[in-house]
């Protein structure tokens, strides 16, 4: 070999070692600050330390998109039990609800029988204005059949829904023909206070569903009625009501507390302690006031429920709160989705935080509902879990506990008078509500007549509501035990009267009240 073909081969080599050593020397510095990064960063380093990976070296193409969509629930379930992901349908529907209205038609209907009835067209909404009224039929929307085809529910709202200025064909059966209706879709409030009406001479009676966008509009616009008719108590419905906005809350609590009053404080590891006083210009601060709440009122309810306890101003009926002590914060990203997540948690005016325990990315949260029930809390006063260490005094001396929920003042069990067999089977078939659609077809005409609770009672009388449905559950093969009907006999009859009084024109102004007679939470408040 000559010399130069010598040098050449040893410069060679030296240049192979030169890159193996450049290369393993890479290799081991991405290596120490990959350990470094993992070492003083935050606690996200690793986590894209591995999508990096996935990305530069996976051995297949990755669906970004659908993998993240997965993901990204999974990561909110480990941090509390209300950070939640919302897909951007979700998410528009979540908000749709809150907002206090939506696009759509504005009917509401039952299904009793595998076609979707008619109960109300809303006053003044796209279906009054084509001409739907109560106990059509839908049989198609837009060609489609949806009557006797086992569609869901859902299903059908979202196809009734729509654009605001879009226009939905529906093939409707109305005393035996068919007839074609097209309907616009507009704008369709959406109520939160269910019924406000007097009880007595000097009892009113507000059911609020949920803290929406227009809750204190609504309750603005319903108080000057009952003030009028001789309220000087109210009595406040908040039973089933999961919650919303807070500034809806706000508003309400600052309707009835004097000035300087703290109806709630926020604070987070993020958020520095804010305060929220009423400032005095509140119309029902002379009102008496009883709430009622239950196992499902929740967040905003808490809040407004908490800060009238606290500030001794209601006396507060029903049973333990649900106990959501924290505040979501949305968060919206460009492709419609988002995110509602924990930023802080609230506190009564006393300092009690009411969130009931939770383990992260635990199931024992969900089932806290069946424990109260297993425990016998629903039942008995004497169950509800109190804790010493989170015991706290309002101003009059009142002792009341945190740590889980709003642990009212007057308890009331949950009613099982009149539960038999028999009104469970009634209840799971829907019976009543089946029943009620067919005595409502009987007396549309006199039912759309009817304008006040007295003629609307008179009318039911007339109806002969037992023997038309013992013959009802004969022919659907149920067999109503005598013993069990004559202990049941009230609760379903009340039942029937209720939901073919909503099949007039009075709709929930019918509903409520007449259940309200058989209602133990309601009834243990007016006495």
């Amino acid at each position: 070999m000559s010399s130069e073909n010598s040098n050449r081969l040893k410069i060679l080599l030296l240049s192979i070692v030169m890159i193996l050593v450049g290369s393993i020397l890479t290799r081991v510095w991405d290596m120490r600050r990959e350990r470094a990064q993992l070492r003083t960063g935050h606690g996200w380093d690793k986590l894209e330390l591995v999508l990096s990976q996935i990305e530069e070296n996976y051995v297949d193409q990755v669906d970004y998109k659908r993998v993240t969509e997965d993901v990204l629930p999974l990561i909110l379930n480990e941090l509390d039990p209300h950070s939640v992901y919302l897909p951007p349908r979700s998410l528009e529907e979540a908000d749709a609800e809150l907002e206090g209205n939506f696009d759509g038609i504005g009917i509401t209907f039952n299904v009793p029988e595998d076609t979707a009835i008619v109960i109300n067209a809303i006053p003044g909404g796209p279906s009054e204005r084509a001409g739907i009224i109560s106990g059509d039929r839908i049989i198609a929307v837009d060609g489609d059949t949806v009557a006797g085809v086992h569609i869901d529910q859902d299903t059908l709202v979202s196809m009734l829904k729509g654009v605001s200025g879009s226009k939905v064909r529906l093939d409707i059966l109305r005393g035996g023909e068919m007839v074609e209706f097209d309907v616009i879709r507009d704008k369709i409030p959406v109520k939160s206070i269910d019924v406000a009406y007097m009880i007595d001479d000097t009892t009113g009676y507000m059911r609020l569903s949920k803290f929406t966008r227009t809750s204190y509009e609504e309750f603005e616009a319903a108080l000057p009625r009952l003030q009028e008719a001789g309220m000087r108590r109210l009595i406040f419905d908040l039973r089933g009501n999961t919650g919303g906005y807070l500034d809806q809350a706000l508003l309400l609590s600052n309707e009835f507390l004097p000035q300087k009053s703290l109806i709630v404080y926020m604070e987070g590891a993020h958020r520095p302690r804010q305060n929220f006083y009423a400032d005095g210009t509140g119309k029902c601060q002379g009102l008496q006031l009883s709430v009622l709440i239950d196992e499902n009122s929740a967040s905003s309810s808490e809040i407004f429920a908490g800060a009238m306890q606290d500030n001794d101003r209601a006396v507060i009926y029903g049973r333990r709160s649900y106990g959501k002590g924290v505040v979501q914060e949305p968060i919206y990203f460009t492709d419609n989705s988002g995110i509602r997540l924990t930023v802080a948690r609230f506190y009564t005016a006393t300092g009690r935080c009411i969130q009931k325990p939770y383990t992260p990315g635990g199931v024992d949260y969900m089932y806290d509902i069946y424990e109260r029930y297993r425990h016998g809390e629903m039942t008995d006063a004497d169950s509800i879990p109190r804790n010493d260490s989170l015991k706290y005094m309002t101003p009059k001396g009142k002792v009341v506990y945190g740590g889980g929920g709003i642990i009212p003042d007057v308890f009331v069990p949950i009613d099982t008078v009149g539960v038999t067999d028999l009104l469970v089977t009634v209840n799971r078939q829907a019976l009543a509500v089946k029943y009620s659609s067919e005595v409502a077809d009987r007396y549309r005409n006199r039912l759309r007549q009817v304008t006040d609770l007295e003629e609307l009672n008179s009318l039911l009388d007339s109806m002969d509501l037992e023997a038309g449905f013992l013959a009802y559950l004969r022919r659907r093969g149920v067999e109503a035990d005598r013993a069990q009907w004559q202990q049941s006999r009230e609760v379903i009859l009340t039942q029937l009267r209720a939901l073919v009084g909503r099949y007039s024109a009075l709709d929930d102004e019918a509903f409520y009240p007449i259940l309200a007679t058989v209602d133990n939470v309601v009834r243990t408040a007016v006495k």
